[in-house]
């Protein structure tokens, strides 16, 4: 039988990981904010972080996944099946997103915004971002077929998934316009007319 030690570590190891991420994402956004985004190297980076080349990569394949890569899906994903079974799945979302951006503190919500940001910005990365919506959209439906017990390449299942991340990458143009606008509350606007069933 593992020892209490034993159990204990996966979960110091996963906060140990986290941390070194995040780490890293930090100077990089700091360097992307001094230089710009096109002149930052990875081994800038890697200098800046203090790691090596080794951990770099074991975290981020690409400089593009240095601002695409988050915790947040699966946190949501989590939240969400944790939503009250009277919630239809669109309003089980957007109670899930809400709840956990609330969760977040306010350098996390910052760096986020700021990534986002980012993303709107740059050209190479809003093509990096394809693929990561349709993991997105991929892993929403998956839960969203759990919670309504359909099987998730049903129609009616990735309706409602593309659909939300579609009200969810509509707030994009916002940012661009104002890389300060409160990103939460235009993802949960957003939510909230796809919820009302979008009226024109």
């Amino acid at each position: 039988m593992p020892s209490r030690t034993d159990r204990a570590t996966p979960g110091l190891r996963e906060r140990k990981k986290a941390r070194t991420r995040a780490a890293i994402q930090s100077h990089a956004l700091r360097l992307f904010r001094d230089q710009g985004y096109q002149a930052t190297t990875i081994e800038q980076i890697i200098h800046a972080a203090e790691v090596s080349e080794t951990t770099f990569f074991r975290y981020f394949p690409t400089k593009e996944g240095v601002v695409l890569q988050d915790d947040l899906d699966p946190l949501i994903i989590e939240a969400f099946h944790h939503q009250p079974p009277d919630l239809s799945p669109v309003q089980a979302i957007r109670a899930a997103i809400r709840h956990q951006f609330d969760a977040l503190t306010p350098d996390q919500r910052q760096a986020i915004q700021e990534r986002t940001s980012l993303i709107v910005a740059e050209p190479a990365l809003r093509a990096a971002m394809l693929d990561q919506i349709s993991q997105a959209t991929l892993l929403l439906a998956d839960a969203i077929a759990q919670r309504t017990g359909r099987p998730k390449d049903t129609l009616a299942v990735r309706t409602i998934a593309g659909s939300a991340i579609g009200a969810m990458l509509a707030t994009l143009p916002a940012l661009a316009d104002d890389p300060h606008a409160d990103l939460p509350a235009l993802v949960d606007e957003a939510l909230a007319y796809l919820e009302a069933g979008l009226p024109v």
